[in-house]
């Protein structure tokens, strides 16, 4: 592997142990808590690279290594989920009587967590709009600037580089969740981020079945990282590890398919006559394609769909009936789904013509997901005439 190599190899290569595992292809998963020294010298020296299960294994430093180097990062953690690796980037850099600046399109329980918890620590947090010039905004106190880009439900683009500029400029860290592009799509750290935060759940694992999580940091910030996960006793499990591992392989290729059919959605979606606009920072319509196109090398499966306005029995109608789309709360998987979007804002309103709904494209037939559409905006018109009836 070298430094030119495309994402798509380094994701193939990367993190591999098979010279440690007797030339087995993929690192093993390792379940352990205790770990024997051979003798008492050795404990004092403390040289083992595996002390004890908490802090790590050959299959838990496989993933932080390969992702470290798809990242770009001096150090990388991981955790038990994505609001897990929010959670930790943001106590890496906060503490008692400080400011964080958190953007208002962030993942909701990001937001609860800031509001409940870190407020009891005596940490505060107030919002900007993603579109907002953050300089007015900071504080002698602002320790961190937390971005999401593209934002949850919304997909609203920042301009992460004059975020950054702005931040650095008095000293502040900026934190970002990069879950919707993965670093196969945006690299954070390349762009001035410092703490560079996934929900491996989601299209890292890539197959619905692990909770997984991790923080990425450049060299300012990787030893407060490393610091404060493990005072904190964080543990992302061996089989959880391996899983994101085998995952992290073919991320390039399912990013791919997944960018191709979110889009032909998209733009299907665009021409109806009961959609009032579509959310997709892919579309030469969007708001924010400018920065998308600028920053971004691709786009995954997930974007945003604002119906016109149709009563709550249309909605179901349409979202009920759905043969491929599942309703469900994640994304990232193999299969599509679908979801209302309750956005909630503490800066100012999400103008929206009517319901919101969030559409995740799967690995399924692009087709087989248009003709499904299609008949459930069908009967979304059905059960709009009923109702005026």
């Amino acid at each position: 592997m070298t430094d030119k190599d495309k994402p798509e190899t380094m994701a193939v290569s990367v993190g591999r142990m098979s010279e440690a595992h007797f030339g087995v292809v993929n690192t093993p998963v390792y379940r352990a808590s205790t770990i024997l020294y051979p003798d008492l010298a050795a404990v004092k020296a403390n040289t083992q690279p595996y002390t004890y299960g908490r802090r790590g294994t050959p299959t838990t430093r496989s993933f932080e290594e390969a992702v470290s180097a798809l990242e770009g990062a001096a150090r990388t953690v991981t955790v038990p989920s994505g609001l897990n690796a929010n959670a930790l980037a943001i106590l890496s850099v906060c503490g008692a009587g400080d400011h964080l600046l958190m953007v208002d399109s962030a993942y909701e329980p990001s937001k609860i967590f800031c509001e409940r918890t870190l407020k009891r620590f005596g940490v505060e947090t107030s919002y900007y709009a993603p579109t907002d010039d953050i300089a007015p905004l900071l504080k002698p106190n602002t320790k961190a600037v937390f971005c999401e880009s593209p934002g949850s439900l919304t997909f609203e683009v920042q301009d992460i580089p004059a975020i950054v500029k702005a931040a650095h400029a008095k000293g502040v860290s900026v934190l970002m969740d990069n879950t919707w592009a993965t670093p196969i799509f945006f690299q954070p750290l390349k762009h001035g981020v410092d703490l560079s935060i996934q929900a491996a759940t989601k299209y890292v694992g890539g197959h619905a079945d692990v909770m997984l999580g991790y923080v990425s940091a450049n060299d300012s910030h990787a030893a407060r990282l490393h610091d404060t996960h493990g005072n904190l006793g964080l543990y992302a499990s061996g089989d959880d590890c391996f899983l994101a591992l085998r995952g992290l392989r073919t991320l390039p290729v399912r990013l791919a398919r997944h960018q191709e059919t979110g889009l032909a959605l998209a733009r299907w979606l665009a021409a109806r006559p009961e959609v009032a606009r579509v959310l997709h920072p892919g579309l030469e319509s969007d708001p924010g394609h400018a920065l998308w196109k600028r920053d971004f090398s691709g786009a995954c499966g997930l974007f945003g769909l604002v119906l016109k306005p149709a009563p709550e029995a249309a909605i179901a109608a349409f979202v009920d009936g759905l043969q491929h789309f599942g309703i469900g709360y994640s994304w990232g998987g193999f299969e599509s789904l679908v979801i209302p979007a309750h956005i909630r804002r503490s800066t100012k309103p999400f103008a929206a013509e009517g319901p919101v709904l969030r559409i995740h494209a799967g690995l399924e037939d692009a087709g087989d997901l248009i003709a499904d559409l299609e008949r459930g905006l069908i009967r979304l018109k059905e059960a709009r005439l009923k109702e005026k009836l």
